[in-house]
């Protein structure tokens, strides 16, 4: 009955959840939906745009395609699902926000996702900042001479780069060497105290990947499979993103 209730008066075959449920976790669990606003309480875009989780899921099980493809609510999530996590039926909201960031033109998504993807794209190390490898190694570099300098019980440090069969390749959101290095520096010192064996790649050692949050699948994709590569012809064993 429920299941009826939510599919009155819509034509089969027409609605955004139809084009969309074969591609989410067990078609998304929709009709499991209780209402019960779990999904409301932890999220931290509940009332942006007159907006939160319950009913975005709600107007996407009754049919109303055009609110739930042209919200800009759907940009304001984190995907952090914590949604998922609340809700005692498992439904995968995150992955219906996504779809919904699919179905919008390029050029009407957020030009600062948008541009940043682009960036991440054209850069080796996949910053979504635009910073080169080769200004990133200059800030290493600049900020370990500046610790080494500062603090003798680091004077031995080091931030290995392009290091071979290290256990550890680490990523950095590059946004960090750009605007605020020293924001790099405490997870160098504890991976010093502990004796780690690791490395940053010159391939892919931005963390951030905007092409994710934009929706964009093969962009996605390219930039994971750099990163990929970087570890590989390190011949790392562990990944570790900071993202």
């Amino acid at each position: 009955m429920a299941e009826a209730a939510l599919k009155l008066g819509v034509e089969s075959g027409t609605t955004f959840m139809d084009k969309v449920k074969d591609i989410l976790p067990e078609q998304g669990h929709l009709n499991l939906c209780l209402t019960c606003s779990a999904c409301s309480s932890g999220c931290p875009a509940t009332g942006l745009e007159g907006m939160d989780p319950r009913k975005f899921l709600r107007m996407a099980a009754l049919g109303m395609d055009e609110e739930v493809t042209t919200t800009p609510w759907v940009w304001m999530c984190t995907q952090c699902r914590r949604c998922v996590y609340a809700c005692p039926m498992g439904i995968d909201i995150p992955q219906l926000v996504f779809q919904a960031r699919r179905a919008w033109p390029r050029d009407k998504k957020p030009k600062g996702i948008i541009g940043s993807c682009e960036q991440a794209i054209r850069t080796e190390g996949n910053s979504a900042m635009g910073a080169s490898t080769e200004d990133f190694k200059f800030v290493v570099e600049d900020v370990l001479e500046e610790v080494r300098e500062a603090d003798l019980r680091f004077k031995d440090m080091q931030v290995p780069i392009d290091k071979k069969n290290a256990q550890f390749v680490l990523n950095q959101n590059s946004r960090e060497p750009v605007t605020e290095p020293d924001e790099m520096v405490p997870l160098w010192k504890i991976l010093h105290l502990v004796g780690a064996d690791w490395t940053y790649s010159t391939l892919g050692w931005g963390a951030e990947n905007y092409c994710m949050f934009a929706a964009e699948d093969d962009s996605w994709e390219q930039i994971v499979r750099n990163k990929v590569k970087g570890m590989e012809d390190l011949g790392a064993k562990i990944w570790l993103n900071t993202e």
